[in-house]
């Protein structure tokens, strides 16, 4: 593959905004601090909707923004991502810099990665016919003991995000929700980051090239 072949992607990725100006102004001047190229928001915009909160956090990023909802978020949330300046990638694959991105948002209940339908350009494909190791994977719910730890160190991430993982090794997953563990972890070939600035955390910012290099911010 020669995605990570070209110039370096810089992404500035947060979760869990929840609808918080305070969070989305620290987010606003860590673009200005390291000039990423993309923001990555790995869902949680708002609490429990409604759609304009969700369109004036988004509209207030003056870069490429890709966006999912997450599980606190309302319908038209969703449909609010469409009408804002960022990208909706849930169910989607979208193209940045040669380096494919494939949004799956929400408390999304997968079944079969072969029944998941994914729009690409104007056609739907299935999951097991567009992901591979080249791919950006954008959830919001983290894959299952991988930066998922809750209260007493349970975990309470996603294990069918976690089957896609360990059957596709795409090599990079930006993903949320869990606001008491962000950070990063490798597993195997692929590179998990939870990016939440729910509690702790102020997001990631994450260099693509033929190497993956993660910051951390606090």
């Amino acid at each position: 593959m020669i995605y990570w072949l070209m110039k370096i992607l810089k992404i500035l990725s947060i979760a869990d905004i929840h609808g918080s100006q305070y969070r989305l102004n620290i987010a606003l001047k860590n673009i200005e601090k390291y000039s990423p190229d993309l923001m990555v928001i790995c869902g949680d915009i708002t609490q429990f909707g409604p759609a304009d909160t969700a369109i004036n956090i988004l509209n207030q990023i003056k870069i490429k923004t890709l966006a999912i909802h997450g599980n606190i978020d309302s319908d038209d949330v969703l449909k609010a991502i469409e009408t804002s300046k960022a990208i909706n990638i849930h169910l989607k694959k979208e193209i940045v810099d040669s380096i494919p991105f494939i949004g799956l948002g929400g408390n999304i209940n997968i079944l079969s990665d072969s029944k998941i339908k994914i729009k690409v350009n104007n056609t739907h494909k299935t999951l097991n016919e567009i992901i591979d190791k080249s791919t950006v994977l954008v959830t919001h719910i983290p894959p299952y003991g991988l930066q998922d730890k809750i209260f007493l160190g349970l975990h309470s991430g996603s294990k069918e995000i976690k089957k896609i993982i360990n059957k596709y090794s795409p090599r990079l997953v930006l993903c949320g929700h869990i606001h008491e563990n962000p950070g990063f972890i490798k597993y195997n070939n692929t590179t998990i980051v939870n990016c939440s600035i729910g509690k702790t955390g102020s997001g990631a910012i994450i260099e693509l090239n033929n190497k993956i290099k993660v910051k951390m911010l606090y």
